[in-house]
């Protein structure tokens, strides 16, 4: 279906592809995997026409619609939710958006006068929307949006008025509704609660089509396909499996590169050692030369390239008292609309709790409250004796001071510090050499996301307060979080959408539902064991 053929590409000096192929078949579900800048969405932009490869062939069969999720969305405004989804699948969406300014018509005693070509109009337009299934259609919109979280108000809202995180989700359910025969969906685990993924993963377990797709989610990823591709120095090496099979075998062929490249460096020291011992003696005159002409010839094995990667560990943080945080007969509402009805909750030290929930079920108001964001409407918050608070929130890279360096926000942050030591503060957080002079105004998401937690767990607090953590991080970013975070020594209280960081991290888990709040001892996985779902609600296969 899809067919990539020798192509090379270069963008500027940097060189992404070098005569690389790869294929996806019908059916066929692909993750496509490679460092930050590889060159994954210029690949996508090369297989949907937008750029073209410098050498080689993009083959597509005839006929193929693809659908292509990207994180830009562009401009969306002056429609709902659902008529920009309906827009994706063709003139169905204009069609319905001209019914409504006609039965707006009919009512207008100003176009009274034109009632009967008003009426005949709609007549046309009605059967032609009919023809198309535009109301079937429209239920499906409506069905993907609420698998997307949607409430009602905000799918027949205007879409302009949505955030980017929404907007997002809009663009994706256009590609989902079109169903084509295949889809590109670059990182469409973005932006999504965890009620929102899990929908989403049982949504392209069922798709029938082509489907290539990133992610920073590992589970996700996991879970849906059954190929991965690789894009390693310029070329496409593809695994067939999940990402856990290619890690092994990755890591087994490294290991046999390694193998071979010690084989041949040893052999070569060898040869090398007797030329330099026996060349000024005529004696040997042939067989020095023998050597060194078999040394040109040998085509050298490169040392494999081994993937930086470098552990944050955390210093031990103060001692906090048995009781960190709580909440006592706790009310709040926004509005008419209230959130906590007389709360109760302690944390106690060491406790890691995550906290589970559907939008709008009040998640990120719990945090804020702990944090001191936000003040409770009645009740009492406590933080306990020699607490010292680290509080992650999605708004903590606005406050980021765009004119500073990466290195300057650090020095700003901890004068105290030697040099040498908030270099590598800032290596472990994915920021290495000349990355750490980049104005903090021109880091994407994920770079302000790695600087902000940087900051935070480098004079390490024994209580964390983490909203959706990691939103903006790369996989290879995510597990050293998991992994520094497994070894620290406080309290967590914590809010993601990651399955594996919350089945890594958590004892704990606050599950907030309609019918009230409800504790579990035990961390995620337990409580997925023990309640039979992923999410409050959810029950397997919904």
């Amino acid at each position: 279906m899809i067919r990539l053929d020798n192509i090379s590409k270069q963008n500027g000096h940097q060189i992404l592809f070098i005569e690389a192929s790869m294929g996806i078949q019908k059916g066929e579900k692909v993750g496509l995997v490679g460092p930050n800048g590889a060159g994954k969405t210029t690949l996508f932009r090369m297989i949907t026409g937008q750029e073209q490869p410098d050498d080689g062939l993009v083959a597509i069969d005839p006929g193929m619609r693809i659908g292509y999720f990207s994180q830009d969305v562009g401009e969306m405004s002056g429609q709902s939710a659902v008529a920009a989804v309906m827009d994706g699948v063709g003139p169905v969406s204009a069609l319905a958006a001209e019914m409504a300014k006609l039965e707006a018509a009919m009512v207008d005693p100003d176009q009274a006068d034109q009632l009967d070509a008003v009426m005949e109009r709609y007549g046309e337009v009605l059967e032609r929307f009919q023809e198309l299934d535009g109301y079937a259609l429209e239920a499906r919109a409506r069905e993907v949006l609420a698998g997307l979280s949607f409430s009602q108000e905000r799918m027949d809202g205007d879409v302009g008025m949505l955030s980017g995180g929404w907007k997002m989700r809009v663009a994706l359910a256009r590609i989902l509704l079109m169903r084509p025969d295949g889809m590109l969906l670059d990182e469409p685990s973005n932006h999504l609660d965890l009620e929102s993924l899990i929908w989403l993963e049982a949504f392209l377990k069922n798709y029938d089509g082509a489907l290539l797709m990133t992610s920073h989610d590992r589970a996700f990823m996991n879970r849906i396909i059954g190929k991965v591709v690789e894009i390693d120095a310029g070329t496409l090496i593809s695994y067939s499996g999940d990402l856990d099979f290619y890690d092994q075998q990755r890591a087994l062929g490294e290991a046999q590169r390694q193998a071979q490249y010690e084989r041949q460096q040893a052999m070569l020291a060898k040869e090398i050692k007797f030329i330099e011992k026996f060349k000024a003696r005529a004696s040997h005159a042939a067989q020095v030369q023998s050597r060194v002409k078999k040394l040109d010839k040998i085509e050298r094995v490169e040392a494999p390239r081994r993937r930086q990667s470098v552990q944050f560990e955390f210093q031990s943080p103060p001692r906090s008292g048995e009781d960190v945080i709580s909440l006592r007969n706790v009310h709040k509402g926004y509005g008419a609309r209230p959130i906590y009805e007389g709360l109760d909750f302690l944390v106690r030290r060491k406790e890691r709790w995550c906290v589970l929930g559907a939008n709008g079920a009040g998640k990120s108001t719990l945090l804020k409250l702990v944090a001191g964001d936000t003040k409770p409407d009645q009740g009492a918050v406590n933080v306990g004796a020699s607490v010292k608070m680290g509080y992650f929130a999605q708004h903590s890279m606005d406050l980021l001071d765009g004119e500073e360096t990466i290195f300057e926000s650090l020095e700003r942050s901890f004068p105290q510090a030697g040099q040498g030591s908030l270099r590598t503060l800032a290596g472990c957080f994915g920021f290495s050499g000349d990355d750490v002079e980049k104005p903090c105004r021109v880091l994407s998401g994920g770079e302000k996301a790695r600087l902000v937690m940087a900051k935070m767990l480098f004079d390490p607090p024994n209580l964390l307060v983490l909203d959706e953590p990691t939103n903006h991080l790369d996989m290879v970013t995510k597990e050293m979080l998991v992994k520094a975070l497994a070894d620290f020594e406080g309290t967590m209280l914590f809010v993601s959408h990651d399955r594996h960081f919350l089945a890594a991290l958590s004892n704990r888990v606050l599950e907030l539902t309609p019918e009230g709040v409800h504790q579990y001892g035990g961390g995620y996985t337990e409580y997925v064991a023990r309640t039979g779902q992923e999410a409050p609600g959810l029950h397997p296969g919904a």
